[in-house]
């Protein structure tokens, strides 16, 4: 019995399978048990070798515990996303890069300017209107009769009646309906008047002449003097001085078909009346 033992313990020491020397190690003990109740003098190197055998298969197992759970413990590295930018971080590389999307700022106008245009004097001492509205027209290129006009401002013998119907015969004649009408109804304010010198500015940077309704006296920078008691309309071609000088042409009179006024002036010649910008 105890030679048999032994061998078994031999072999069980070189088994490679960690499950048969566990197993095997096991089986040894019951048997070493079984041994020491028949032959109480071999118990004590019995149990020396089997817990040899035990010891040297312990560690073992554990080796091969440890590598299972390392294995579970440790998950599976994936492969990360690569980093992308943020949708506002695209949006304004997308909006820099993109020229379009810039918006620049408007040239600031020029100091003076004065328009090109087609000067022709009234044909009736009650057509001011067409011919105002004609004259300004002209500057944008448009060629119009004072009889063409006459019909569309509603132009009679009394005249034509409001800045409203020459801003609708203009409107009528150009592209894009651009001219506003701005009336005065008495003397004007320094808004008011500043007002007209950035429509008048605006106007004539865009190649549109501007026509106004004026009434009474007013007196230009080479000092003449111009009265229309009863009304007139006239056409600013042109600014200097930041829009603080305009161009006037005039229907009124062939021989002096154009001058200069300030626009405080040219306001206060307005007055009660209105223009079209």
């Amino acid at each position: 019995m105890k030679h048999h033992m032994k061998r078994q313990l031999r072999r069980l020491a070189t088994e490679r399978s960690y499950q048969v020397v566990a197993g095997s190690a096991a089986a040894l003990v019951l048997a070493s048990g079984t041994a020491a109740l028949l032959a109480g003098t071999d118990e004590a190197p019995v149990r020396q070798q089997t817990s040899a055998a035990v010891a040297e298969a312990a560690p073992r197992l554990g080796d091969v515990a440890t590598r299972s759970q390392a294995r579970v413990a440790a998950p599976t590295p994936s492969a990360s996303p690569s980093a992308s930018p943020s949708p506002s971080a695209s949006a304004t590389k997308a909006k820099a890069a993109d020229p379009d999307l810039t918006r620049k700022a408007a040239p600031k106008p020029p100091s003076t300017k004065v328009l090109s245009y087609n000067y022709e004097a009234q044909t009736t001492y009650f057509n001011c209107g067409p011919a105002a509205v004609r004259n300004a027209l002209s500057a944008a290129g448009v060629e119009r009769t004072q009889d063409e006009l006459a019909g569309p401002l509603g132009t009679t013998e009394m005249g034509t009646n409001s800045a409203e119907d020459t801003t609708r015969g203009l409107n009528q004649m150009v592209k894009g309906n651009p001219y506003r009408t701005r009336m005065f109804e008495g003397t004007p304010s320094s808004a008011q008047i500043d007002r007209l010198q950035t429509d008048v500015v605006k106007a004539i940077t865009d190649k549109r002449g501007v026509v106004a309704n004026v009434a009474g006296s007013a007196t230009d920078s080479n000092g003449g003097w111009h009265s229309f008691p009863g009304g007139h309309y006239i056409a600013v071609v042109g600014y200097k001085n930041d829009g603080r000088t305009v161009r006037i042409a005039d229907s009124a009179d062939p021989s002096l078909p154009s001058y200069w006024m300030s626009t405080i002036d040219l306001a206060n010649w307005i007055a009660t009346r209105g223009y079209s910008a």
